[in-house]
């Protein structure tokens, strides 16, 4: 290599002119400008290593200024000194940049998204989780390889969640970016999960709870209100079979009729928040709803359509709004026909929580830890849904509004 080093100026550099044939200006050092025919200009380097000359290109001018040029062979000249092959280690550089660009945040949990949540979870549910990074999560750390994301970098996008007032989002997004990282990992893409370094650094998540009637004189006069409100049939029928089944809202506005067995008197369907099927055993009193309703929506996919469209399910406002007419705004929802009957059925009616839990299609497990299945204790269930129907129609019509206690079995 020549002693003598930055012999050309600027001018020089930019005022190059092309040839019938390339060309190159020395700058010294190894480092020369190549100037091709079409007036193309190409900064390269030569250089020894390992007892052989090679060439290290460095880039193309002007996007490579002359400054910019001399600074990479100074660092290429600290490589060598380091006994490093210049050209190597930026292959090495180009492959590592082109696989963290491969391996963002985003990459990862789309990759996560498509592979394995949409398979464990209902539709709805993994559109909602979908959105949720989508608003809360990619915009901050999409973009960053998921390698280098940091506990701190995770925290500051949770918190500008959670400085908008949603601090249970902030949790629901949070859970979602560990499954993320755990993916990343199982897939070899990150070495470890940062969230489980995140705990007590956000504000507690306050539990919602759905307003409820649950005394027996307050249930009365709602199922008598029932009986007496004037809406639409199918407004009707889902209001009479909502305290009967306790399903969650979703679930009973959107109950196709292919999944009902009025014979056998089941009804069979995905639950929406395990999405592990279920299978509900109806009392007659629901079968009898059922059957009447048949006549009316019988020919459509749903149970209970849309008011405007039979191609669509009922509005998830409907029952709502027909209670907040009956006068029990702020008392009780869709929602609360759960409470109402898991209190009632395990402090009046005395049967065992783990019955309750696999109706209200919660993760329940056994001694051994497995998950019980669809068919675990269908029977006793389905005397169990008979007996609440029985003593619903009893507290509807007692005066008195007592009932006697029975003992589940």
């Amino acid at each position: 290599m020549s002693r003598q080093t930055n012999k050309l100026s600027a001018t020089a550099v930019k005022m190059a002119k092309p040839r019938e044939k390339t060309f190159k200006m020395t700058d010294g050092g190894g480092l020369y400008l190549e100037v091709s025919p079409t007036g193309s200009k190409y900064w390269r380097m030569k250089y020894r290593h390992a007892g052989k000359e090679k060439r290290l290109a460095i880039g193309v001018y002007p996007d490579v200024s002359l400054v910019k040029a001399r600074e990479a062979r100074e660092d290429a000249k600290r490589q060598l000194a380091q006994g490093i092959d210049p050209s190597t280690a930026k292959r090495i550089a180009r492959q590592h940049g082109e696989q963290s660009a491969a391996n963002t945040f985003m990459t990862v949990a789309i990759e996560w998204l498509e592979k394995v949540h949409q398979h464990e979870v209902v539709p709805a549910h993994y559109q909602r989780n979908k959105r949720r990074l989508e608003r809360d999560a990619f915009p901050i750390i999409g973009k960053r390889p998921i390698a280098e994301i940091t506990p701190p970098e995770l925290l500051g996008c949770l918190r500008r969640i959670e400085e908008r007032g949603h601090v249970e989002t902030a949790h629901r997004v949070k859970t979602l970016c560990g499954q993320v990282f755990r993916y990343g990992i199982s897939t070899g893409r990150v070495e470890r999960d940062p969230t489980p370094d995140l705990r007590g650094a956000l504000r507690p998540s306050k539990t919602k709870h759905y307003p409820a009637l649950t005394h027996p004189k307050e249930v009365a006069e709602l199922l008598r209100a029932i009986d007496g409100y004037g809406g639409q049939p199918t407004t009707i029928a889902a209001l009479k079979l909502a305290p009967l089944v306790f399903t969650r809202p979703g679930e009973l506005r959107q109950a196709r009729w292919a999944d009902i067995d009025l014979e056998a008197a089941t009804w069979t369907f995905e639950a929406s928040k395990t999405g592990q099927p279920l299978i509900v055993p109806l009392p007659h009193q629901a079968v009898t709803i059922l059957c009447d309703l048949h006549g009316l929506t019988g020919r459509t996919e749903f149970v209970f359509p849309g008011i405007r469209s039979s191609k669509r399910p009922m509005s998830n406002a409907t029952i709502k709004a027909a209670l907040d007419r009956m006068g029990f705004k702020g008392e009780m929802t869709a929602h609360g026909f759960r409470a109402m009957a898991r209190t009632i059925l395990a402090e009046r009616l005395n049967y065992p929580e783990h019955y309750i839990e696999q109706q209200l299609a919660h993760a329940v497990k056994d001694s051994n830890g497995r998950a019980y299945n669809r068919t675990s204790h269908l029977e006793q269930r389905r005397e169990m849904l008979q007996s609440w129907a029985d003593y619903l129609d009893a507290l509807r019509g007692r005066a008195d509004n007592v009932v006697p206690i029975q003992t589940g079995t």
